[in-house]
């Protein structure tokens, strides 16, 4: 990415927007060329406070640093959309992201609050803890049947005229499933990722 050909505004800025692999937004700063082309070379968000004027790296006191993944200019060249793999919450409230409400929306992206849960549990594994906490505690043997358990009630449930059952069995089945791919040592976003390959493959460009 050539720097001299983004827009920056009449402060020499332009803002960045944060978003996470999971598809969350994570925050919005500003960056100016310095702290753009820092980013690019040590791979860790930097950003320019306004309010202090000076470079700061994000999580640079408290460890909840973003490690860039890739970034990319808008159409005009006058917005950057960075996407990084957020070490702890992006907020300085604490929180995943600075755009948090009472509950956050039912979109995509919130299957990744669910896979960060189901690791803290997975790190907790015991056989007398929580239910998800006992079935990492007893394998992936065990695992395994419950996404077989699960599939064979999708199948049954998508034949019966009752949504709510069907919809109900399908969400068991992903738990379940992205259980069984943590205990592997991957995750939801690693099936994304060949499924995006298989498509790039076939159609002989990006998905």
């Amino acid at each position: 990415m050539d720097l001299d050909t983004l827009r920056y505004d009449s402060q020499g800025l332009i803002p960045g927007i944060v978003q996470d692999r999971a598809g969350e937004v994570r925050m919005v700063a500003w960056l100016n060329r310095e702290a753009l082309q820092l980013t690019l070379d040590t791979g860790l968000v930097t950003f320019w406070s306004r309010s202090r004027q000076s470079l700061w790296v994000k999580g640079e006191t408290s460890g909840n640093r973003l490690r860039l993944v890739d970034i990319r200019p808008d159409c005009d060249s006058d917005a950057l959309l960075l996407v990084a793999d957020p070490e702890g919450p992006s907020c300085h409230r604490g929180t995943p992201s600075c755009f948090d409400g009472d509950a956050w929306p039912a979109t995509l992206p919130w299957l990744g609050r669910l896979e960060a849960l189901l690791k803290s549990r997975k790190a907790l594994a015991d056989v007398d803890g929580s239910y998800t906490q006992k079935l990492f505690a007893q394998g992936v043997d065990r695992i395994a049947k419950k996404v077989v358990e699960e599939a064979g009630e999708v199948v049954i449930a998508a034949k019966n005229d009752n949504r709510d059952e069907f919809l109900g069995e399908a969400a068991d089945l992903l738990f379940h499933l992205d259980m069984l791919l943590l205990e592997r040592g991957a995750s939801l976003l690693d099936v994304v990722e060949v499924l995006h390959r298989r498509h790039a493959d076939r159609t002989g460009g990006p998905a």
